[in-house]
């Protein structure tokens, strides 16, 4: 029988942090057992924060680095960039003749552009465009998602059903896959772990690394268990290991911390070790990439060749 198809998108936005590996690194990992699964990092959409091609570069690579360090099989996923398949920027134009101005203004990150009254640049208004370019290519069955990130599915799923209406059936309607049980990863202040608010345990840290953003970890004195010591470790051990470890200990946040601090490290150790040995050789990294693009770029061709003869541009 057919696998499904699973598809995820990764921005090279910096270092991950152990809430990026639980809510979406490992699933897309777990995934590459069960479905034929597409993993592209999305460069261009990138470009509307990265404005140094050093920065890019080196965002790109460590995107590489780290998918490999945790697990992912370039013989089982089809792991490349976008910018190598210009597939998506071609459909993302035809989709743009599509779609109106106001569909597009009750996108979340042109509103809250504007409500910041921030200057909004044509990439930041037309983006789910090209994000429905990048899921539509493929024909994905589902798309694995946070609750913040449904909406660019529902996008993607008008937009299918738009264009299937308007030249013929032509796209697959995907689902989004919402991953409630990591939905919110609490970071040392208690917030959601986020780079943005620096607040995150990084997925690669050494052990001084770990041990400072542990320690840092907010804590109230009036809880009988520290609840966003207790959520962190929860990720790492089940709840019927450590609920009777944090209940001997109540009040004790300082051993509690240590203990975290010890399983972090344990998780932590072979994926940085793993990292530093993909780091040795870039270019064979690099090349795993490249062949994913490969790959990728005669699947999309295809479906642009159906596009293409659908819109009624293909005339030789």
């Amino acid at each position: 029988m057919t696998k499904k198809v699973s598809l995820s998108g990764i921005q090279p936005s910096g270092k991950p942090h152990i809430a990026n590996y639980f809510a979406m690194m490992k699933q897309l990992v777990d995934q590459q057992e069960e479905y034929d699964v597409y993993a592209l990092i999305v460069d261009y959409h990138a470009m509307k924060s990265i404005r140094s091609p050093k920065i890019m570069k080196e965002n790109i690579t460590d995107v590489v680095l780290d998918y490999l360090a945790v697990g992912l099989n370039p013989e089982k996923v089809i792991f490349f960039k976008q910018s190598d398949v210009s597939e998506h920027t071609e459909l993302c134009w035809i989709f743009d003749t599509i779609t109106t101005m106001p569909y597009l203004m009750r996108a979340h990150a042109f509103k809250d552009a504007q409500a910041r009254n921030q200057e909004i640049d044509v990439g930041t208004f037309n983006y789910p465009m090209l994000m429905a370019a990048d899921i539509l290519l493929y024909s994905p069955d589902v798309i694995p998602v946070g609750q913040d990130q449904k909406q660019h599915i529902e996008i993607a799923r008008d937009t299918a059903e738009k264009f299937n209406h308007t030249f013929g059936e032509t796209f697959k309607l995907p689902e989004a896959m919402i991953l409630k049980e990591f939905a919110v990863i609490p970071g040392t202040d208690g917030r959601k772990m986020s780079k943005s608010y620096g607040n995150t345990i990084p997925l690669f840290a050494e052990y001084a690394e770990i041990k400072k953003a542990v320690m840092s970890i907010v804590t109230d004195s009036g809880e009988g268990i520290p609840k966003n010591v207790y959520a962190i470790h929860n990720l790492l051990r089940p709840a019927s290991e450590l609920l009777p470890i944090y209940k001997s200990k109540t009040g004790k946040y300082k051993e509690l911390k240590e203990l975290l601090i010890e399983d972090l490290e344990k998780f932590i150790a072979p994926l940085r070790e793993k990292r530093k040995e993909f780091a040795k050789d870039i270019p064979s990294a690099l090349a795993i990439l490249k062949a994913g693009g490969e790959k990728a770029k005669k699947v999309a061709s295809k479906k642009m060749e159906e596009v293409r003869e659908k819109v009624g541009v293909n005339v030789y």
